[in-house]
């Protein structure tokens, strides 16, 4: 049976040690976040994780989701126990304002609980990742009303939410969707039209469903300039607050997948369900627009736990699985073979992983940082600089972290050999579950083309100028220790190749934009390549300090993983930066008609 455990010691050294969060406790919901605080948090977070969410993570797979004759949905055996010790535990509103309910407390504690579910059970934990996104776009764009009405109980976990946009005909052209809103006249709208693949759009977990869907009200402009958003409860709440009569919106079908079989992917039927408009009329996408960029720095994080959980499961089966000697000679003589864990191949494939998660992780904490700033600050400029990173990383959080997640768990199913492509392992669903996230709140490649498109020139340029400014003031300061040395030059190199890039695409955006997205997807890794080599330049720093205070063998551990990904990951820019800037004539060069 494949296992979990939440790397609570890692989050902890980046979060004290490399991200500095006590240095925070001005903002609001920080002073509450002592270090006794988020050590309690990040610990009980680990045993929920450990000891509930894993347990079910194959239970899910096996079993699925089940429709009923009446269009309801069965979760998986113990998924409802599950959920509603994650609900009991105050974990839905970890971040939520006191007001309505929640705790308060800094979004950056959220994530790193969500990477921990993630990696525990990522079936399971969409069910209250959604419901979060949803509370963040009523927070935020909802009425003081409906603000009162729906997030106590989503709070609660009493009642969940969803984001419906995907219809038959249009995923990311979002302006060809055709569900419409026609008035009633008392405030509220009839909404008819089907939505495709809704994750957990019914389930039994819940007793009401709190669902956001985008529709085009009658007589609206055409494409995406007449969208406007909408909640639309599964059952209608009455005035003082609890639940009505059912609205007509039902689950039509589920969708057969490739993986991530216990949550529940609903086709969705609204036949004149009653819903309320939330914010502006034709402003849909901007409220929606809150909702879909919290569930892409989620996806991110959703590819980082199923990295994690592979790589966990590969180090104790390479420890443990005898074959083959040493190049070296033998390692364990007194067995009749040598554990895998001696093969350079093996090592090399183990480090690459280990190295890409600690350095993801460190992005991933960082980047829901600058969300709390965001949020939180009252300094206008801070959070201007912190809206600016939130603006260019949420593209390479989520491309970056869940293509080389699902290729980390590829790789470390090879280590299983035929072991594991037998489904006892554990790894292929790893592999299956992480496939997912390359697809879904945007497809990698749209990730890379709002990248260059829209992210890139935002501003005059500003976040990434910004970006660039951070990390050679950082190599300016550090650089020249001795400690640093090893870390300081590839970066410098990688920073090199970004810079260069950059302005490959600015001279090329305008004039050849086939060009520009040809290699738009090579930028946002080499991006995120250099992002994560400040990271592990951070980390690296950090670990020096702990070590010149006592020597452990956990930093000097850190500091050897940092110098491999430097060595041998990091220098992967100057080839992204040759691809980018090669062969985007003869991309286009076909008739479409000659493929």
């Amino acid at each position: 049976m494949p296992s979990y455990k939440a790397p609570v010691e890692d989050v902890l050294f980046l979060l004290n040690d490399v991200l500095g969060f006590q240095r925070y406790s001005n903002l609001r919901g920080f002073s509450d976040a002592s270090p006794d605080v988020v050590e309690a948090v990040l610990g009980e977070g680990a045993k929920l994780a450990e000891e509930v969410f894993a347990p079910l993570n194959a239970v899910g797979d096996r079993e699925g989701c089940t429709r009923q004759a009446d269009s309801g949905v069965t979760t998986p055996k113990g998924f409802k126990a599950g959920y509603d010790t994650y609900a009991a535990g105050g974990w839905m509103g970890l971040s939520v304002p006191e007001e309505f309910g929640g705790q308060g407390l800094p979004h950056t504690l959220n994530t790193a609980i969500s990477e921990f579910v993630s990696g525990a059970n990522l079936a399971l934990g969409m069910y209250p990742g959604l419901t979060q996104g949803a509370m963040a776009a009523l927070l935020v764009h909802g009425s003081d009303a409906q603000k009162a009405m729906y997030l106590p109980k989503m709070v609660e976990g009493t009642w969940t939410g969803t984001m419906n946009l995907t219809e038959p005909h249009c995923g990311t052209d979002l302006g060809l969707l055709k569900t419409k809103a026609v008035p009633n006249g008392d405030g509220s709208f009839n909404l008819t039209g089907t939505k495709i693949f809704i994750s957990a759009g019914e389930h039994d977990l819940s007793e009401n469903i709190v669902h956001l869907v985008i529709a085009r009200i009658e007589g609206a402009p055409a494409g995406t300039k007449g969208i406007s958003l909408f909640v639309v409860p599964k059952f209608l709440v009455n005035a003082d607050g609890s639940v009505g009569e059912r609205n007509p919106v039902s689950c039509g079908s589920l969708e057969h997948k490739m993986g991530i079989h216990g949550n529940s992917t609903c086709v969705m039927n609204y036949d004149g369900a009653k819903g309320w408009l939330v914010g502006q009329e034709n402003r849909g996408l901007n409220a929606m627009f809150v909702m879909m960029n919290e569930a892409r720095l989620a996806v991110g994080v959703q590819g980082l736990g199923q990295s994690e959980v592979a790589y966990q499961n590969a180090v104790a089966y390479a420890k443990d699985r005898l074959q083959g000697r040493s190049l070296t000679g033998a390692k364990a003589p007194d067995k009749v073979a040598d554990p895998i864990i001696v093969h350079p191949d093996v090592r090399r494939t183990l480090m690459g992983i280990r190295a890409f998660n600690e350095a993801g992780r460190a992005l991933v904490l960082w980047t829901a940082l600058q969300a709390d700033i965001g949020h939180r600050s009252e300094d206008a400029a801070e959070r201007q600089r912190a809206e600016d990173h939130m603006g260019l990383m949420t593209p390479v959080v989520k491309g970056v972290l869940t293509d080389r997640g699902f290729a980390n768990a590829v790789e470390a199913q090879q280590l299983f050999g035929g072991h594991g492509y037998i489904e006892e392992w554990g790894m292929s669903q790893f592999v299956r579950d992480a496939r997912i996230a390359m697809i879904y709140e945007g497809a990698n490649g749209i990730q890379a083309m709002d990248l260059i498109g829209r992210k890139l020139p935002k501003d005059g340029g500003r976040a990434m100028m910004g970006f660039l400014s951070e990390v050679q003031t950082f190599l300016k300061d550090h650089g020249e220790d001795e400690g640093m040395k090893p870390f300081a030059a590839p970066l410098q190199a990688g920073l090199d190749d970004l810079q260069g890039a950059t302005m490959w695409f600015m001279q090329n955006a305008f004039s050849k934009p086939d060009n520009a997205g040809a290699g738009a997807t090579d930028y946002m890794h080499l991006l995120g390549l250099v992002a994560m080599g400040y990271m592990w330049a951070r980390i690296a720093k950090a670990a020096l300090a702990k070590q010149a205070e006592a020597a452990t063998s956990r930093m000097a551990d850190k500091l050897v993983v940092g110098r491999f990904y430097m060595e041998r990951m990091l220098p992967e820019t100057a080839m992204r930066l040759v691809r980018i800037k090669a062969g985007a004539e003869t991309t286009m060069a076909l008739s479409a008609e000659a493929f």
